[in-house]
Order: structure tokens, then C-alpha cells, then sequence
């Protein structure tokens, strides 16, 4: 292997055999008098991302390394299995689809005396749905991370070696890039970049869910907290609404009997309220127990390193 690079760019490939070659290309030009390396982490593509990564593999044999996952394991498992295989002094993360400019990694760069820098968009291209999937766990780590309202957290960063070096060795499932970034250091800034549209948002309602959860219940017990809070909270009202209901009974309408669906309506709520709170403590417990059986965050089938031979081995990101 070559010495160790300046630069490493890690990219999650996921369906992304139209965009990734271009880009790859861009990134050879714009860091040409650069040390750097590129590692493309394909996470269980249905396209022809393999074949054009490895095709990629080998026309930049002396930059490129291609780590290949045995199947989708999400977006921040593949980012984390390819910071296990960068070795650059600093680690920047981009999109697959082009619309995190290579030329602004620079920039970024420049702006040394942080430990992590977000690249975060003036003007962003991105569907509704997405701009409000984003707006939302922007708000949602604010709340669970402690993080600063102004400080935006996005999928394009430059990590130093020092928070790449604290990221890798979580060994639990579900991985939260931005959580593990957020629990090794506060020393985080950003700077405005340009936004290039054209690709297509691959966060589904299901995807946006599931990093939502990664972020509660990986790196946060204020759920369990709020649940104790939401119980206190029924508990008083119940017992307000049961004396309203005593006073009206006695000195209001003595007369009117008490209906059955009062009762029906609170034992639905309760009920409900019960099962949200069991369903939070049992996704806590599941989440341990997956944890404790070793559930790996990502399984590699194999990898062709920078000048290197392809490997042919299978092993575990545990």
C-alpha cells in the first residue's frame, strides 16, 4: 500500500451505477494534485452498481478501493464500514449522486481548527418530502443531542482522523453517524455550499423512520424519560376528570347517569397510552438483546483495495 493519504472521500453506494462514475471522475480531477484515496462502499445495490464500482476499481487502481457489502444494511452502516478502511488524515463523506460538489471539500478542509465540518445548503434542491424528513431530525437531534439550533447536521462532512479513529469503535448495531460524531466531540462548524439537484431521494417514510429511531433510542434515554412524564401526566388528569365528574354528579345533574362511553373512551386511552409505553421499553430491550447476540452493523463479502489485489473474504463489522 501506498503511504498514508491526505484525503480520504468515503462513498455509500446504494443504486447508484448512473452517478457514481462521474463522480469518481470529478473527484480524480478536482484532488489531482492532492494525496487522497477514494473508497466506495456498495450497500447491497439491485443495479449494476457492483460491476461499475469494480470496473472503477480497477481504472483508479492506485486511489480507488471498493468495499462490497453482502446486502443493505443502511446508509450510515456502509459510511462506518468505510471509515473502517479509510486512512486518510481527514475522512470526507459525499452522496453517490452528485449533489455534494467535490470542489467544496476544499473549503471545508481549509477550516482546519475543527474537529468535524457539515457542509449544509443555502438553497437545497431536494423534494418536499425530503426537506421535511430533514427539517424534522434536525429538530430531533436538537432535542436529543443537546446540539446547537443553528448548527445543521448533514449527510456531507469532513471528519478529522481523531473523530474517525473515536467513531469506529462502536461495535453495537444501528449505527447514528452524527450521534457517534456528537458523543466524541463538540467541536463541530459548518459551511454554506452549493447544492446540485438532479438525483433522487432515496429516504422512504420506512428509511426516515428507521434513522429517526437510530437517533432516539441509540443515543438517548429521553424517550423512557418522557414516557415516565406522559404517565404522571394521564395519572392527574384521570384523576381531575373523576372529580369534575363527582361534582356534577352531586350538586350539577344528579340526575343524568354516567355513560358507557365515557368509560369505553378512557380505557382506550389508557390502553393506548400503556401500549406506546411498553412498545418504547420493548424496542429498548430488543435493541439490547440484538446488541448482546452480536448483530453485526455491516458484513463485507469482499474488497479490492488501492493497489491491491481483490480479496475474496467474508468479514463482520462487529
Amino acid at each position: 500500500m501506498n503511504a498514508e493519504p491526505e484525503l480520504s472521500v468515503v462513498i455509500p453506494v446504494y443504486n447508484g451505477s448512473r452517478t457514481i462514475g462521474p463522480l469518481v471522475e470529478r473527484i480524480t480531477t478536482v484532488f489531482a494534485s492532492t494525496q487522497f484515496e477514494v473508497i466506495l462502499v456498495n450497500d447491497g445495490s439491485e443495479d449494476e452498481s457492483e460491476s461499475v464500482c469494480a470496473q472503477l476499481a480497477e481504472k483508479f487502481p492506485a486511489t480507488v478501493t471498493f468495499v462490497n457489502l453482502s446486502r443493505n444494511f443502511g446508509e450510515h452502516s456502509a459510511v462506518l464500514a468505510g471509515c473502517n478502511y479509510a486512512r486518510g488524515q481527514y475522512v470526507a463523506v459525499l452522496d453517490d449522486d452528485g449533489q455534494n460538489p467535490p470542489e467544496e471539500v476544499g473549503a471545508m478542509l481549509k477550516r482546519g481548527n475543527y474537529d468535524v465540518i457539515y457542509g449544509y445548503y443555502i438553497d437545497k434542491q431536494h423534494s418536499w418530502f425530503r426537506n421535511a424528513g430533514s427539517r424534522f431530525n434536525d429538530r430531533m437531534a436538537t432535542l436529543m443531542l443537546h446540539k446547537p439550533k443553528e448548527l445543521y447536521l448533514s449527510s456531507f462532512k469532513v471528519m478529522s482522523r481523531f473523530v474517525v479513529n473515536e467513531i469506529i469503535k462502536y461495535r453495537g448495531p444501528y449505527p447514528y453517524i452524527d450521534g457517534l460524531i456528537y458523543r466524541a466531540t463538540r467541536n463541530i462548524g459548518q459551511i454554506a455550499v452549493e447544492h446540485r439537484g438532479g438525483g433522487t431521494s432515496r429516504y422512504t417514510f420506512r428509511r426516515l423512520v428507521r434513522l429517526w429511531l437510530n437517533m432516539f433510542l441509540n443515543f438517548s434515554i429521553k424517550p423512557l424519560r418522557l414516557s415516565v412524564y406522559v404517565g404522571l401526566l394521564t395519572s392527574c388528569l384521570s384523576v381531575l376528570a373523576l372529580v369534575f365528574i363527582l361534582i356534577d354528579k352531586i350538586w350539577i345533574t344528579p340526575n343524568l347517569p354516567l355513560g358507557i362511553p365515557t368509560v369505553l373512551g378512557s380505557i382506550v386511552l389508557f390502553s393506548g397510552i400503556q401500549l406506546m409505553i411498553l412498545g418504547l421499553v420493548g424496542e429498548y430491550l430488543g435493541r439490547l438483546y440484538l446488541d448482546q447476540t452480536g448483530t453485526p452493523q455491516y458484513i463485507v463479502r469482499y474488497v479490492t483495495h488501492a493497489d491491491a489485489k481483490a480479496e475474496a473474504s467474508i468479514a463482520a463489522g462487529e
